[in-house]
């Protein structure tokens, strides 16, 4: 043949050129078949597409021989068509659609780089060896193409299942895949099998120029209102690498039409917990598709209802009721209308709004109270649920529990705000508050005063009077100043800043404190700061000598216990009367006040000394 010729394909018992091909020893005698030149390869080779396929072609030569050439053909509708051909070192390629794509390894196997589904052909590898003659063998080569992901297309319309007819759910397309796929369809997990009057699932098939399949698969089915949350998917099974595998799409929901059946009503938050300012939502829900129509009505009378349907939500179903009182409580009533049937369902519900009124507190015995008596304050109130009470002061601290309240002993300082708090316990966050004043009433009562208060001639000083009283009194000075009045709790305080002088430090000041119950005063007493500075001199005096007294005492007592001073009247001779020497030292304490301090020292028998007995020396004897 010449080069880049096409054979035809030729009947199997025929040899090359369209001779009959004449029995061998192998064919007579499978023993003889080591004698033969042998070619294997491949029955199958799979490659997915854009890959490179590697095709082997082994062969046997006996005696060790050579070949003498190899040819690599595709086999193509039916024709013959030579790629390359191997004589020893040299490769001589064909012009072919592989051009540029083929290679010829060591091993003489035969590589096509970048695949295309069109490359699925048989090809065929050929040994010639001279004397052997020639062997040839084949290999189918598949090439896979993965699919494109499928994108299943919701039909997008809405379907009454009262109509018995099957519509169609979605359309799955895999695209540019080889071989062709297969589709399946599902619902929830489970596989779906055409069956008539509820599944129907038509295919097509479609070869692309390039050699790619589409395949189109469409779903129809029967649906019930069963079938509102459905998810339906299709699954591309497809094969690669001789696996089979597959992928599947997103799922879709369909939406199905269909009446209600049953409605609800309820209060959030739950009805038995509602109070009194409370926010609350009546919701009525029915499990129509879509949502039907709803109304709202309150029961006045026995066969009489109030339209609330224009303070409603009539497409969402709820109606909002805003800060709730008693007279919010009752029977509430829930209507829906199916606009395909006009079929009216409705839901009541009782509204219980737990409130507290009437809190009161009583007083015993009542007003005027004075310093001294006793109260009992009692607190009553009304409510469908248990209450608990509670006493507080005015600065919110519990003093009590229990509707009643006792105080013994009153005082101005007693006078407080106390206030009753009522709780519902089974109710969080229900409660009320009712405040009583305890006033006790007195004449005024001083209860600090700036004195004595120690002042020089004319300086300038505050003269302070704190009183406390009800009713509020008012505080008077006998003496000119400049006054400033204010209040700290129940007491009034007032400063007087005044100057001083002769007649002030003489007389003091008097503050006066009166309301309409009476009258109450006291002085204040001005002291000279001069005279009272004198006078602690002399204090001071008194107290050093006493130290000095006690120091000497310590000396003495410290010396006898060293052994320097002997015991009895001959240890005071030597005291007294001490024999002079160069080598002593001599200290001698003398007091000018001997009258005075005659009687603090006594000999040792305890009699008293005379002052010149008391003139002493202390010896110290040096080194």
């Amino acid at each position: 043949w010449r080069r880049g010729q096409t054979w035809a394909k030729l009947p199997r018992w025929l040899g090359h050129g369209g001779f009959p091909m004449l029995p061998t020893p192998d064919r007579l005698c499978p023993a003889a078949a080591a004698s033969k030149l042998e070619v294997s390869m491949p029955a199958v080779v799979e490659v997915e597409s854009g890959d490179t396929a590697r095709i082997e072609c082994n062969f046997y030569i006996p005696g060790n021989g050579s070949y003498t050439y190899i040819t690599w053909s595709y086999i193509d509708r039916n024709n013959w068509v030579r790629l390359c051909r191997i004589m020893g070192s040299e490769i001589l390629e064909e012009n072919t659609d592989y051009t540029g794509r083929l290679s010829v390894g060591e091993d003489k196997a035969l590589s096509i780089s970048r695949v295309t589904v069109l490359d699925a052909r048989t090809f065929v590898c050929q040994v010639g060896a001279g004397s052997h003659g020639e062997g040839e063998n084949r290999t189918e080569l598949h090439v896979y193409t993965m699919p494109v992901s499928p994108l299943p297309s919701p039909h997008g319309g809405t379907w009454c299942p009262r109509l018995s007819l099957l519509l169609q759910i979605a359309q799955c397309v895999s695209r540019n895949s080889f071989p062709p796929p297969n589709i399946t369809w599902h619902k929830n997990g489970e596989k779906l099998q055409p069956e008539e009057k509820m599944v129907k699932i038509p295919t097509t098939l479609t070869r692309e120029s390039s050699g790619l399949y589409t395949v189109s698969s469409t779903l129809f089915a029967h649906v019930t209102r069963e079938d509102r949350n459905s998810l339906y998917y299709c699954t591309v099974h497809y094969w690669l690498r001789g696996q089979r595998r597959t992928v599947e799409s997103r799922r879709v929901n369909v939406t199905v039409f269909y009446p209600a059946e049953h409605v609800k009503l309820h209060v959030m938050p739950s009805s038995a917990l509602v109070k009194e300012g409370d926010d609350i939502k009546l919701v009525c829900e029915a499990d129509g598709n879509p949502a039907p129509v709803f109304s709202f009505y309150k029961r006045e009378l026995e066969d009489s209802w109030q339209d609330l349907t224009s303070l409603a939500d009539t497409n969402s179903g709820v109606l909002n009721l805003h800060d709730v009182n008693k007279s919010s409580s009752g029977l509430y009533r829930c209507q829906t209308l199916d606009l395909d049937d006009m079929r009216q369902l409705e839901k009541d519900v009782e509204l219980v709004v737990n409130y507290i009124e009437g809190v009161h507190v009583k007083m015993e015995p009542p007003s005027p109270l004075h310093e001294g008596d006793s109260v009992r304050l009692s607190c009553d109130a009304h409510s469908p649920v248990a209450l608990d009470y509670q006493w507080r002061d005015e600065k919110g601290r519990k003093v009590a529990e229990g509707n009643q309240l006792f105080l013994s002993n009153l005082t101005f300082e007693t006078s407080s705000n106390f206030s009753c708090k009522v709780i519902a316990p089974s109710v969080p966050g229900l409660e009320q508050s009712k405040q009583v004043a305890v006033a006790v009433q007195g004449k005024p009562r001083i209860v600090a005063i700036s004195s004595p208060l120690y002042v020089r001639q004319d300086e300038v000083v505050n003269l302070t009077c704190k009183a406390i009283a009800f009713p509020r009194p008012s505080v008077h000075w006998n003496v000119n100043g400049t006054a400033h009045e204010y209040i700290e709790n129940q007491h009034i305080a007032s400063n007087l800043t005044v100057r001083v002088n002769h007649d002030l430090l003489r007389a003091g000041a008097m503050c006066r404190v009166s309301n309409a119950l009476g009258v109450s005063e006291k002085h204040i007493q001005l002291l000279d700061q001069k005279t009272s500075e004198s006078k602690g001199v002399i204090i001071v005096a008194i107290i050093v000598c006493i130290l000095v007294v006690a120091v000497l005492g310590s000396v003495i007592y410290f010396l006898h216990k060293k052994g320097k001073i002997p015991c009895g009247r001959a240890g005071k001779q030597d005291i007294t009367k001490p024999e002079a020497r160069k080598d002593k030292i001599v200290v001698e304490v003398k007091s000018d006040k001997l009258s005075e301090e005659a009687g603090l020292l006594q000999g040792a028998n305890g009699e008293k000394r005379s002052a010149a007995d008391q003139v002493g020396q202390s010896v110290v004897h040096g080194p």
